[in-house]
């Protein structure tokens, strides 16, 4: 993890220069492992004869001219640096080298098809990796236009920010084949994080909206799976919402969305050219679910081209700022312009779920985080940064009044347009627009760190009715700032219809204590729900007589946000030992058919799963497996044929089978031997339901390798891997291990289905031999690896699994003895805090059996 560039090194590089323009070349014809880079940067320097530094990480460097003199690669260049020295105050550098392909997932990544042996290439440059393909100054406050030349195959398309030139210059090389440079005319100033490049035998679907050029791509091989009308359907509706919501029309001329194999992230928002997870392109059927991340993935990424593209954070300190308001973006378009009405209840059961658990860690932030290195802020990439800051920027819409924050925010782009900006800039003008103070605001929400926690306190006379109500607020010892809320409390009967809202109160919520007289007098419901319509970003309690009325009756709740509020209560109360684990598996076991909401429904049963892995007692995890697969065996055969919770419970079904009786019915449906009505075991399906079987002893290396062939792609590779580190035998962990110690000889995409499959839950006696040899490795990975495969390492082979005490002594020992890295201290402590909580749970599901 070389080249670690501080906040101090980069805002003393930002004081003293200015940087103009960036020409880069670059031949992909030169070989399999490497490419010829050329760079030339133009910039000017307030301070003549000051040194400072440029970033290129590169295997052979060429040559380094600065203002006409060249320099001695041995002496300047120096771990992914090269010094510039007596500099004057217009400056030109030339820099050239042979820059290496990854396999990693950052800098220009580089891909084989294994269906048809066909190269493909893209760019993952976020958080500082624009380095590893040219020569630059990277940090996002030293903006630069930026001009590209590609030597590519003739059968390539390359795409990159701008548009190409429409003349493009064939070469002919008789050694090469045919070669074709493609010219990409400089853009408006940006951040070298977000400059991009795409090349291979790309199929590609053109179309226009609003005067704008589209392109959707993906690999040949995958053409047949690409629904590219579907996504163009939401990129239109995107930009419609965002023209008239930001004031401002999309800056960067064309817009490309890309889907790129092996990507280590969901998305990018590289200007003008969006990078995806290439698992976005459904080769097999998806429930609805998948198409509405979908849709909140493209227009979280379109959102970025104003906020963080146009407009950007000036340090990484501020990349909530980024995430938060293109997650809030994204899902206001969805609610607001697409079919999926109900995206807050998505947003309110998936993201803030993420954001819980998050802001409940030890290594908990303020969303306005502290980011002193570049290792720190590339472990930040969390639910704080992302879900809770969009939470909080739900609650500020609510506070200074949707039509005053975006007209804040319009102010804000036309200002600081092709700029960049810290936390203040944006305070001012929504200040500017509402009237209202934010200082205070912004200290309580976005500069401390926790959650709160609300419960209700009333009681009741003779008749049933509440003779007082109060709401009590509650924060972590280590975390004490106790919020200003704005809430609803809400209370719900059970009736013939169902369970439905009665009354509904509004209030303003601070302090310890906050009385409600507008409810004296109330007869008590059956469920009192405080945030009710999820307003303020808090956990909730609920009072025993309605817990009660959610374990028996959650799928009568009519309306789908208050139905996942309370299952979030109760997911919470559990993961914070107030509940029973197998009291969870129940509510879920006896609610489930009631959630139609399939994405609702999908969280709701991998919420089951980790309870049953993680939160019950030892002793009942089989019964607690069992009982769960019962019931979606019955839900799956039940369910409408065809439907998409029919195949939720199919897949929920495979990852709960542990027991003879229940393999057997995944080997039926994987052999044929049984079919459901409507339910079609496809390709991705299958896997699914072969890795269950191989992980329970029940498949081998024999039927890997039948699958495999029937399904060569790599897609199908990356399965495998996985597959076969699930082998539940001592020689298949063995030979695992030797895998990933060698990871660097790996695809980041085949790294991480390998750590998945030799870390898996059920295997925790033949994954224990491996404690030390983890403890061991560590350093050496995190020193001598990408920042992607160490991080990836550091969480995936951590023994969170070994839920003993145990394991927080070993990680105790090895923190006192090495001392690592802040980032890599904030992992371990990360992993270590979901062994202490996972043993309080089971000591509290003990007490329950």
């Amino acid at each position: 993890m070389a080249g670690n560039l501080t906040r101090d090194e980069a805002r003393e590089r930002a004081r003293i220069l200015n940087v103009a323009s960036y020409d880069v070349e670059l031949d992909l014809t030169t070989g399999e492992e490497t490419f010829r880079s050329g760079t030339v940067v133009r910039f000017d320097c307030s301070e003549p004869g000051a040194e400072t530094f440029i970033d290129l990480v590169a295997p052979n460097v060429l040559s380094v001219v600065l203002n006409g003199r060249e320099l001695d690669t041995g002496t300047v260049v120096e771990d992914g640096r090269i010094k510039l020295p007596d500099l004057a105050a217009t400056n030109e550098l030339r820099v050239i080298a042979d820059a290496a392909y990854m396999r990693t997932g950052e800098g220009l990544h580089r891909f084989v098809d294994p269906v048809d042996a066909s190269v493909y290439l893209y760019t993952q440059f976020e958080t500082s990796d624009a380095h590893r393909m040219y020569t630059c100054f990277d940090q996002p406050d030293l903006k630069a236009k930026f001009e590209l030349t590609v030597l590519a195959p003739a059968d390539f398309e390359v795409v990159s920010n701008s548009a190409p030139d429409v003349a493009r210059e064939a070469v002919e090389d008789a050694e090469g084949g045919p070669k074709t440079r493609w010219h990409f005319p400089a853009t408006e100033p940006m951040s070298t994080y977000i400059t991009a490049l795409i090349a291979g035998p790309y199929h590609v679907a053109r179309d226009e909206h609003d005067g704008i050029p589209l392109g959707v791509y993906c690999r040949k091989s995958l053409a047949e799976h690409l629904d590219a009308d579907a996504i163009l359907e939401i990129t239109k509706q995107g930009f419609d919402f965002y023209h008239g919501l930001f004031g401002l029309r999309y800056p960067f001329g064309k817009y490309d969305q890309l889907f790129v194999p092996e990507f280590n992230a969901g998305a990018m928002e590289n200007a003008g050219a969006v990078t995806y997870l290439e698992d976005y392109v459904f080769r097999s059927r998806v429930t609805d679910a998948h198409y509405e991340r979908r849709a909140e993935t493209i227009l979280h990424e379109m959102a970025h081209m104003w906020f963080g593209d146009l407009v950007t954070m000036r340090w990484w300190d501020d990349l909530w700022l980024n995430e938060s308001f293109a997650t809030f973006a994204s899902v206001h378009c969805q609610a607001e312009a697409t079919r999926w009405k109900d995206a807050w209840t998505t947003f309110a059961n998936v993201e803030k779920s993420w954001a819980l658990r998050q802001d409940q860690l030890p290594s908990t932030h303020p969303i306005a985080a502290d980011i002193p290195d570049m290792q720190a802020v590339e472990v930040n990439f969390d639910g704080i940064t992302y879900a809770k800051g969009a939470s909080v920027l739900k609650q500020l819409v609510a506070y200074v009044g949707v039509d005053a924050f975006f007209a804040g925010v319009r102010e804000y782009f036309k200002e600081h347009a092709w700029g960049n900006t810290e936390l203040r800039d944006l305070l001012v003008k929504l200040e500017e627009a509402s009237g209202r103070d934010l200082a205070s605001w912004s200290r309580e929400w976005l500069e401390t760190a926790g959650v709160n926690t609300m419960r209700p306190e009333f009681r009741v006379d003779e008749k049933g009715a509440f003779t007082s109500f109060a709401v009590l607020q509650e924060a972590a010892p280590d975390y004490p700032t106790l919020r200003s809320h704005r809430l609803a409390i809400g209370l719900y009967d059970r009736t013939d219809a169902g369970i439905v809202r009665r009354r509904r109160v509004e209030l303003d919520v601070s302090g310890a204590r906050t009385e409600v007289p507008d409810l004296v007098g109330e007869v008590q419901p059956d469920l009192v729900l405080i945030n009710d319509d999820d307003l303020t970003f808090t956990k909730i309690r609920l009072d025993e007589r309605s817990l009660r009325t959610v374990v028996e009756g959650v799928g009568e709740i009519q309306e789908s946000l208050p139905r996942a509020l309370c299952f979030s209560a109760a997911w919470d109360m559990t993961r914070d030992a107030e509940m029973a684990a197998r009291d969870y598996i129940e509510l879920v076991v006896s609610g489930i058919s009631g959630v139609k909401d399939v994405s609702v429904a999908q969280m709701l049963l991998r919420q089951a799963i980790a309870a049953l892995h993680s939160y019950v007692a030892p002793e009942w995890r089989e019964t607690g497996f069992n009982r769960l697969a019962a019931r979606l065996r019955d839900l799956l055969t039940a369910a409408e044929p065809g439907s998409d919770l029919q195949l939720a419970y199919t897949h929920a079904f495979a990852d709960a089978a542990v027991d003879s009786e229940h393999l057997s019915l995944l080997r039926g449906l994987l052999d044929g031997a049984i079919t459901v009505e409507g339910l079609t075991i496809d390709t991705d399906l299958r896997w699914r339901l072969l890795r269950r079987l191989v992980a329970g002893g029940q498949a081998g290396e024999k039927e890997i390798g039948s699958e495999l062939e029937a399904d060569p792609t790599a897609t199908g590779e990356r399965h495998a891997a996985g597959c076969r580190a699930a082998i539940p035998t001592a020689e298949a962990k063995a030979a695992t291990w030797e895998r990933l110690q060698s990871a660097t000889e790996m695809a980041n995409a085949e790294f991480r289905a390998t750590l998945s499959g030799f870390n898996e839950p059920a295997h925790r006696e033949l994954y224990r031999p491996y404690v030390d040899p983890y403890f061991g490795l560590l350093a050496e990975a995190w020193k001598n690896w990408t920042g992607e495969f160490a991080q990836s390492f550091a969480e995936g082979a951590y023994p969170g699994n070994l839920i003993e005490e145990d394991t927080l002594r070993r990680t105790d020992a090895y923190i006192e003895s090495e001392d690592p890295a802040p980032a890599l201290r904030r992992l371990l402590i990360e992993g270590r805090a979901g062994v202490e909580r996972a043993l309080k749970a089971q000591r509290r599901d003990a007490q329950a059996g």
